[in-house]
């Protein structure tokens, strides 16, 4: 990727990140600022959802933050308008909680979205959007890897609200010129991601496990594969969907094609930390009826058409996250 063209293109442009505060969105947002962009963050901080102030420690002097959810509409009109860039990270990733509470998992992956959109469509047409999708919406893989061509088959109720989501932004840009691109992402990991629980992401959870000495907890026989993205990574990919038109009206898998078992990632993580154990536990009733098996990402579309593709290894992938965690685990767990 071009640093000085990225750095030219995003200098002084109006960017606003929904779910600012959260793990991808900060990370976002702090490589925006850098780049010289005038960054907005916007998110209301729901609880367990994943947002956290400390994500922009250092940087809070450089970007601007507001409390406000997308179906504020007053708020989210306000927080649009004039904005260049709208990289639309807001929603729930929980795939058990939306089984728990499916009513309020439509609130906030599918009202919120078409209200947003709606806000967009009237008050900032000509403004780019990069929504963040999800592998998930593929269900159970047909065939490895999945590219964009796979039949989506959602297996949990946060995943169908995901689809619904994503295809209301291809329908905004079809119907109405928005020009949205959607970017369905796959395990990204890194620095600032949640760790408290599971409730987003297994390896934030064994992040948390491992650097508290408790043993991971591997479902299964760990023979499940799964392909692991870097944030900075998915970073990379998100600047140069929203700098490439032809971008425009378009779904992108993002991830990586090299798929690790889940055994195998437990003791790479034991062995970059120095220490630490696994168990294998049997798979909870109700996580199992939604798990989607073995997963790898075809990324050979925006490849081909945006020159992306992941450059960070597994191995310092993970030994960045560790280090990160050690060094600012108290205001995470």
């Amino acid at each position: 990727m071009n640093k000085p063209s990225i750095e030219k293109d995003f200098s002084g442009r109006r960017v606003l990140i929904t779910g600012g505060l959260g793990f991808i969105g900060s990370n976002l947002a702090r490589r925006l600022a850098d780049l010289g962009a005038d960054v907005t963050l916007q998110d209301s901080l729901p609880a367990g959802i994943g947002g956290n102030p400390y994500n922009i420690s250092g940087y809070e002097s450089r970007l601007r933050v507001r409390a406000a959810d997308l179906r504020d509409a007053d708020g989210t009109a306000e927080a649009v308008r004039g904005q260049d860039f709208i990289f639309n990270l807001a929603g729930q990733v929980g795939h058990v909680q939306s089984m728990e509470d499916p009513v309020a998992d439509l609130e906030i992956n599918v009202r919120a979205q078409l209200s947003f959109l709606e806000i967009c469509r009237r008050e900032n047409p000509g403004v780019k959007i990069l929504f963040g999708g999800t592998r998930q919406v593929y269900g159970p893989p047909r065939y490895l890897p999945v590219d964009e061509n796979h039949p989506v088959n959602p297996v949990d109720i946060n995943a169908v609200h995901k689809l619904a989501a994503e295809q209301y932004h291809i329908l905004y840009h079809r119907v109405y010129g928005l020009r949205a691109v959607v970017l369905r992402m796959t395990n990204v990991y890194g620095p600032r991601m949640r760790v408290k629980d599971g409730l987003k992401n297994f390896l934030g959870l064994w992040v948390r496990q491992l650097m508290q000495g408790e043993d991971i907890t591997v479902y299964g026989d760990g023979s499940r594969r799964r392909d692991l993205l870097y944030v900075e990574d998915a970073v990379d990919a998100m600047l140069l969907a929203a700098l490439h038109s032809e971008a425009e009206g378009q779904i992108f898998n993002l991830g990586e094609t090299e798929s690790i078992s889940l055994l195998e990632l437990a003791k790479r993580m034991i062995e970059i930390h120095g220490g630490g154990n696994f168990r294998r536990i049997p798979f909870p009733s109700g996580r199992n009826k939604i798990a989607i098996g073995s997963y790898a990402s075809d990324i050979g579309k925006i490849r081909m058409e945006l020159g992306w593709e992941p450059i960070t290894p597994l191995q310092e992938g993970l030994r960045a996250t560790l280090a990160y965690f050690r060094r600012n685990g108290e205001h995470y767990w």
